[in-house]
């Protein structure tokens, strides 16, 4: 594909002045981390108990820990650059008849867990961009294989036909229709009757989930009877089915009310057994990989997250500023557009706005060889999945590779049956799917790692973040399902960490240090457990037993912890205001990540080493979508949502006992009885810090009547379990 070269340009970069403080900051910052470590090792070999060695052993690991993942997060720092798109001047290199196709995917899993209504909002929502209808190709994997998102789909064909014409007439900015009728729209008899027709579909799908089968009360014609008998027979389960691949939509053949093309939309269930590995997501894209290549083969994929919807029709114009740049388009491997969510509380209690994934650390990557992948809101070239741009992979077969023309149409025969073959479970065995062609298999966090692994290959990445956000998306408002998925997360990331792949090693080896170490802050996260842990119960308890563990106030080294501490605080506190943040998010998202801490990172920590020892785990697990109306008011007012006896709430409850303990009645009591501040004031400061981020759960503990509550067992045996720690802790201590 050749374009224009650009001038007037399409796009421009700039070093962010803020790179030069940061490195004096990083050099000043890393001589008292290095003095400190110093001081640790002369404490340690100084030791003359046994005691004294593990209580300075176990505060020096920790603090090694927290010092390399310090160092990590340096890369994003030592180069941020900022990117600005011209969309304006793309008319003068490009004719919209010669935009490049594009192919978008869209997955889903589970109707119960990701309601069919807003699967079917974001793929309206991408069909009716500013963009030739005729070059736009929407593919809905469905891994989940429901009847129930198929009939949704179908009925929103029918709708796309006056939805997709409403929009462009009026220039429409909120394409998603749940969220346009959420708006202060313009109510006029046009919009009226729109509304009606979408409240009409929404209710016919969302009966039919509610039932949980397709009665034939909702099936309106031949068609919709046809597709769902075919493949929904007697035998047809999640776990064992066979592909099922319906167009929807052909643009070639099918016309909205205006007697336009419409984009194709096609839903794609890959075929599934019980004697073949599933793969998850990375293995339902690349499905839709090949489905797609046979079907349409368009040179740009966009992958998308079922609740991702766009918010921003010219999203495709920005993306084009960058594709239309012959001088990066070589080495182009991605796109990447960060995430943005609505619905988040004044506060976001759970920091879901993940800044630092999202917004923060990619500027600091694009300053390199660009952004990682975060699994959606990314535009692929289809030719970075085959290989490097200077090492290309050969497909088994032409028609799925990336330079393959399909010249016959979409609901042509052999193109069904080509596209049902290259669906099957069986086609990928023996073949380089998901080692060196398409997404990679071999971790959960399947987006970071298939972006790592192109990188690897030598391909670049451009972070584009427009003013307003591309793509919204929901938030989860319940802490179990947060916890689950930053869980998963942590047990992919470490798959990755301790890989003959390791950004470590070989991620150095083929990047450089800086990328190979911004990757590993990333594969490494679920470690942070270790010195959150520690600290969260080490200087409590040895504070109950009277033993101080860190200098005295008038000791000189005081000062460096004073100064690693607030230098680190301050700095993360700047980065994150000056990145549009709040200080009442900033200071949710410090909170959570020692929530995290104790919790999805250690027991993420725990299950992927049961799972290299051969112990049976949960897997991939769907974070639900489903919003429920006490717990939706309860997030809105910024309180946190317990309500079920999950293990991880346990460390957590654990840990607020203990620091309030400790707090109170050493830090009050025995403090001002014995008048001995200057020797445990680190002690008293770290149980106080830990109790005003953990006034959250005292309220879910004692105050709250409400469903979301901390339940009663969980806080009772966290209490009997601190008991039997002081327990313990004051036996040993005292040897």
């Amino acid at each position: 594909m050749a374009f224009a070269t650009t001038n007037p340009r399409l796009h421009s970069l700039r070093w962010l002045r803020r790179r030069l403080l940061n490195r004096v900051f990083a050099a000043a910052y890393t001589a008292v981390i290095l003095a400190l470590l110093y001081h640790h090792a002369l404490t340690l070999f100084q030791s003359t108990t046994f005691k004294s060695f593990c209580i300075s052993f176990t505060i020096f690991v920790s603090d090694i820990i927290l010092a390399y993942m310090w160092s990590t997060t340096q890369s994003f720092r030592m180069n941020p650059v900022s990117r600005q798109e011209y969309p304006e001047n793309l008319e003068i290199f490009l004719d919209r008849k010669d935009f490049p196709a594009m192919d978008i995917f869209i997955c889903t899993a589970d109707p119960y867990k990701e309601p069919p209504v807003n699967v079917v909002n974001t793929a309206l929502s991408v069909m009716a961009y500013d963009f030739p209808t005729e070059k736009l190709s929407v593919y809905v994997s469905d891994d989940g294989g429901s009847e129930l998102t198929l009939f949704a789909f179908m009925e929103a064909a029918e709708f796309a036909r006056i939805w997709l014409p409403f929009c462009k007439e009026n220039n429409i900015i909120k394409r998603c229709p749940d969220a346009y009728f959420s708006s202060n729209y313009a109510q006029n008899p046009k919009t009226l009757e729109i509304k009606m027709k979408y409240d009409s579909m929404k209710t016919r799908v969302e009966s039919v989930v509610e039932k949980g089968k397709v009665s034939d009360e909702y099936i309106s014609n031949e068609k919709q009877h046809q597709a769902l008998s075919k493949y929904w027979t007697k035998g047809f389960t999640r776990q064992s089915h066979p592909s099922v691949i319906q167009v929807l939509l052909d643009t070639k053949n099918d016309k909205d009310i205006t007697e336009n093309s419409m984009p194709n939309l096609v839903y794609v269930s890959r075929e599934k057994s019980k004697a073949t590995p599933h793969h998850f997501k990375a293995g339902a894209l690349n499905a839709l990989l090949r489905v797609s290549s046979i079907m349409t083969n368009a040179p740009i994929v966009l992958t998308l997250d079922c609740d991702m919807y766009s918010n921003d029709p010219s999203t495709l114009q920005r993306v084009l500023c960058y594709i239309s740049d012959e001088s990066i388009w070589p080495n182009l491997g991605y796109i990447q557009i960060p995430q943005h969510y609505h619905g988040l509380n004044k506060t976001d209690i759970y920091a879901c706005e993940h800044k630092r994934l999202y917004q923060l650390n990619p500027p600091g990557m694009d300053g390199l060889d660009g952004p990682c992948y975060v699994g959606t809101g990314c535009f692929f070239r289809r030719l970075a999945f085959f290989g490097g741009p200077s090492s290309p992979v050969e497909p088994e077969f032409p028609e799925i590779g990336p330079n393959y023309i399909v010249n016959k149409p979409i609901m042509d025969q052999e193109i069904l049956d080509q596209a049902q073959q290259v669906s099957g479970c069986n086609y990928e065995n023996l073949s380089s799917w998901g080692s060196k062609i398409g997404f990679r298999y071999g971790s959960l966090s399947e987006d970071y790692y298939t972006g790592y692994r192109l990188q690897c290959e030598g391909w670049k990445s451009i972070f584009c973040d427009p003013n307003k956000p591309a793509f919204l998306g929901d938030v989860p408002i319940s802490l179990h399902d947060v916890l689950n998925q930053n869980k998963r997360w942590a047990v992919g990331l470490l798959e990755v960490g301790f890989s003959k792949y390791s950004p470590l090693t070989f991620g150095i080896q083929t990047m450089g240090i800086l990328m190979g170490q911004a990757y590993a802050h990333y594969a490494f996260w679920p470690i942070w457990s270790v010195p959150v842990t520690v600290y969260a119960f080490l200087p409590s308890l040895t504070f109950l037993n009277g033993i101080p563990i860190f200098p005295k106030v008038s000791d000189p080294w005081f000062l460096a912890y004073i100064f690693l501490f607030l230098g680190a605080y301050v700095q993360d506190c700047l980065d994150f205001t000056l990145a549009k943040g709040t200080f009442l998010r900033w200071w949710s998202d410090q909170r959570f990540w020692l929530i995290r801490g104790l919790s999805s990172y250690l027991f993420g920590s725990i299950e992927y080493i049961t799972k290299i020892l051969g112990i049976s785990t949960h897997g991939f697990n769907v974070t639900s979508k489903v919003v429920d109306d006490e717990q939706s008011k309860r997030y809105n007012q910024g309180i946190f949502e317990f309500g079920v006896e999950f293990p991880m709430f346990v460390p957590l409850a654990m840990a607020a006992i203990l620091n309030l303990i400790a707090f109170f009645y050493g830090g009050i009591v025995q403090i001002f009885k014995e008048g001995n501040l200057d020797g445990f004031f680190v002690q008293v400061f770290i149980a106080g810090f830990g109790v005003l981020n953990c006034l959250p759960i005292y309220e879910a503990m004692v105050l709250r009547s409400d469903k979301g509550r901390m339940p009663t067992r969980i806080t009772i045996i966290s209490t009997l379990l601190v008991g039997c720690l002081c327990v313990v802790a004051s036996f040993v201590l005292k040897i």
